[in-house]
């Protein structure tokens, strides 16, 4: 005896559940998101203990440059030789060192250097301790154009490793990090690797960083926060007139640039605060056109890893910032990509910030795959990739913004936007009695 034959409303949803697979299937094969990869292994390298390892560089005032190295040989001089040619040093400059312990690790010798003051837009060439190879950097240029590159939550993975080959290839001036730089956590060992890894691009342009919360590596009562990030990775806190190495600002080429701590008090009585209203108050937008700001947690984020982490912060200081007219916020945390309008409080503001969350560097820990939906009407491009971004300030009115996916250890640019500055949209002049209320309130 035959079946019956399908009735035809049966046969009609089974048709529509094959073209709704046949339309999923095509959807995710846009882009199938790539996979964690292992962290890299770095074998013992056997040098002269007097020879300078984890070479990095960062900007230290105006026209200068700090340099930053580590030595085995405790009595190996914090001093740098430099100049514009190869091998004939016109300049030396004498830094100062430190180190620390942590649990059963002792750190090499850390030297911090000042050298300077030095031209724009010039290679010069050095050499740290009176040993081992030489190494150059190129300064930044006085003025506009100028390129950054961005990546936050790096790591020491296959993934890290084709991030830095791939910002390797952007003609870049300064690189920026909005946290979580080594993934050591406790192993400090890690750090060690971590500075080798990143020794060839940060020994030859500056890297302004701030901390993340694998830099915290808190022991209750036995270990303070940041030790080990404090000692390698200073900053111009000093130069800025901030108290401590978790938050500082610098200036470059007509950018004022503000990296705020997530870590560390941020409310409006403590001293990131007081400093912040400060750092503020000296912001000439006609001298810096253009006022940026990094830190690590997202304020604004529709991926459902990290959710309203960054809110008290948010609370405490978006109402400063959005007076001073910030143009720019990035952060990181969150391993995924994703680009707002302008935005304040909760909603579009054709006056506020454009927040991008770059948290995608490379890091072990895999990307944050689930976002919200719907998507919020402030959000205008999210994805959860690897990559890195690169920012060009073309001038005092207009910056391109680039993002580039790490597509099979390709740099696809996936995401780009021209923006223009809230000083030539009239927003800075509208907003100027409001800022300085702000400032000169207790």
């Amino acid at each position: 005896m035959m079946d019956p034959k399908p009735e035809p409303v049966f046969l009609s949803f089974l048709v529509l559940c094959f073209i709704s697979v046949l339309i999923l299937v095509n959807v995710e094969a846009d882009y199938v998101r790539p996979p964690p990869r292992k962290d890299l292994h770095f074998p013992w390298s056997l040098k002269p203990s007097s020879h300078p390892q984890q070479v990095h560089i960062s900007l230290a005032g105006d026209n200068h440059m700090r340099i930053t190295w580590i030595t085995d040989d405790k009595s190996a001089p914090s001093l740098v030789e430099y100049g514009t040619s190869p091998g004939r040093y016109t300049s030396v400059a004498q830094g100062e060192s430190t180190s620390y312990d942590y649990m059963l690790y002792s750190s090499g010798t850390i030297h911090h250097t000042v050298i300077g003051p030095l031209e724009h837009g010039t290679v010069y060439f050095y050499r740290c301790g009176g040993d081992g190879e030489e190494f150059q950097l190129k300064t930044p240029p006085a003025q506009f154009p100028i390129t950054f590159a961005v990546a936050g939550d790096l790591g020491q993975t296959g993934w890290t490793k084709s991030t830095l080959e791939h910002i390797d290839q952007c003609k870049y001036d300064v690189h920026l990090l909005p946290g979580d730089l080594s993934y050591a956590n406790y192993v400090q060992r890690r750090w060690d690797t971590f500075g080798e890894l990143v020794q060839p691009l940060a020994s030859a342009r500056p890297w302004m960083v701030t901390e993340g919360n694998h830099e915290k590596e808190y022991i209750p009562f036995i270990k303070d926060g940041f030790q080990s990030y404090n000692a390698r990775w200073k900053m111009p806190y000093e130069e800025s007139g901030s108290s401590s190495n978790l938050y500082y600002s610098f200036e470059v080429s007509g950018i004022h640039l503000i990296m705020l701590g997530s870590y560390t008090d941020y409310d409006e009585y403590s001293d990131q605060y007081r400093w912040l209203k400060a750092d503020l108050s000296k912001v000439d937008r006609k001298k810096t056109p253009w006022l940026v700001v990094l830190f690590h947690v997202p304020w604004y984020n529709s991926n459902k890893a990290h959710q309203g982490e960054g809110d008290q912060m948010m609370a405490a200081m978006e109402p400063l910032l959005y007076a001073a007219s910030v143009d720019l916020v990035f952060a990181g945390h969150v391993h995924a990509y994703e680009r707002s309008k302008r935005v304040n409080n909760g909603r579009s503001d054709r006056c506020g910030a454009v927040h991008i969350t770059i948290g995608d560097g490379g890091n072990g820990e895999g990307l944050a795959h689930k976002y919200k939906n719907p998507q919020p009407e402030w959000s205008e491009f999210r994805e959860a990739s690897f990559g890195h971004g690169e920012l060009k300030m073309v001038n005092s009115t207009h910056a391109f913004w680039s993002w580039h996916r790490n597509d099979d250890d390709e740099p696809v640019r996936s995401d780009q936007i021209w923006i223009t500055s809230l000083v030539s949209s009239g927003c800075v002049a509208e907003k100027g009695y409001e800022l300085r209320k702000m400032l000169l309130a207790p």
